[in-house]
């Protein structure tokens, strides 16, 4: 039997346990969730699944109807109010889902699982519980000690690394430095040889409109990221760039690269998210460990009406999988 993967249920005032609700009436995955048991079984009276709530334990299979659940014990956080409001910002919400991220990293850390996937986290809940770290992405790097760590987004064949993460655009330019750019090239080559790519063609897009043009409109290009793109390529890299970010994407989506590293959060997710958040999928990288997520947020909006969309948990899920199958093939 494979190792099973845990499955967060992210911030229970938003559509995190519907969507795991709704996976599980439908998979055959070995899976279980870490959370809180009265927010599962009231996500699946919301959706009138049919799935009854079980402890989960190690060796088990998930079996047909049933919702494997591992609590956290008291002391990790208490229970949650069983009337949580749907869509309404909580401290104990936020707290909730920071500490089932920590067990779910110390359960892959330990090699008790074969990857961790999330559903979606509220930041200004973790902020509000007093979690010092903006999202996801941070709180793995700390708890694995891990400094060169980076996103990529995944939508059908559109891949995306980002340079720079959860920062305000003034900082992120900071992050534009010859380090940063070499570092997510490798990162990006790295990622694409986890999923099956024996040669990954990488493309870097430029930072300003036009790629700077010649540095009419900034010169980052010519002073940083071109530079960067040679030494890469110097090392052996298959890497090209920087190009005009309006339409390196569409190049991408077209087959001419199988992954494009971009300069900063929105100018990396906005393509991807065009393609649609129903199948898109977060993994981070760098980490020890696998760590893969759906692409869209707690959707407060529609939180509690029963009709939220499962689909990108379980692309997490099946891309969560595969990693794992390759990087335990690799391990032979």
């Amino acid at each position: 039997m494979p190792k099973p993967i845990a499955i967060t249920m992210g911030d229970a005032a938003g559509i995190g346990p519907e969507i795991i609700a709704r996976f599980f009436c439908e998979t055959r995955e070995t899976c279980f969730v870490i959370g809180d048991p009265a927010q599962m079984e009231r996500a699946i009276r919301l959706i009138d699944a049919p799935l009854r709530v079980v402890t989960w334990q190690q060796g088990q299979p998930t079996l047909p109807g049933t919702l494997p659940v591992l609590v956290l014990d008291e002391d990790e956080a208490p229970p949650l109010p069983p009337d949580l409001a749907y869509g309404v910002l909580s401290k104990a919400a936020g707290y909730y889902a920071y500490r089932a991220i920590l067990k779910a990293i110390s359960l892959a850390k330990s090699g008790m699982i074969a990857a961790m996937v999330t559903a979606p986290i509220h930041k200004e809940a973790l902020h509000a519980a007093g979690v010092p770290f903006p999202g996801h992405t941070e709180i793995l790097a700390h708890e694995t000690g891990i400094r060169s760590f980076g996103m990529m987004l995944v939508e059908g064949n559109l891949r995306v690394v980002l340079v720079s993460i959860h920062l305000s655009l003034r900082a992120a330019l900071d992050e534009i430095t010859l380090e940063g750019e070499m570092r997510s090239i490798r990162l990006a080559h790295q990622a694409c040889l986890a999923l099956g790519i024996a040669r990954p063609r990488i493309a870097v897009a430029g930072l300003n409109p036009h790629a700077g043009e010649g540095g009419l409109f900034g010169d980052e290009e010519i002073t940083t990221i071109a530079p960067a793109v040679v030494v890469m390529r110097e090392e052996g890299f298959d890497v090209e760039g920087p190009f005009p970010p309006d339409t390196v994407f569409m190049q991408a989506r077209r087959g001419r690269f199988d992954v494009v590293v971009a300069q900063y959060h929105d100018q990396g997710l906005i393509p991807v998210k065009l393609g649609g958040i129903e199948k898109g999928v977060n993994i981070t990288l760098g980490l020890p460990i696998i760590r893969t997520s759906v692409d869209h947020g707690t959707a407060f909006d529609i939180a509690g009406q029963g009709i939220a969309d499962a689909s990108s948990l379980t692309e997490a899920v099946t891309l969560a999988r595969a990693m794992a199958a390759r990087r335990a093939l690799e391990n032979l």
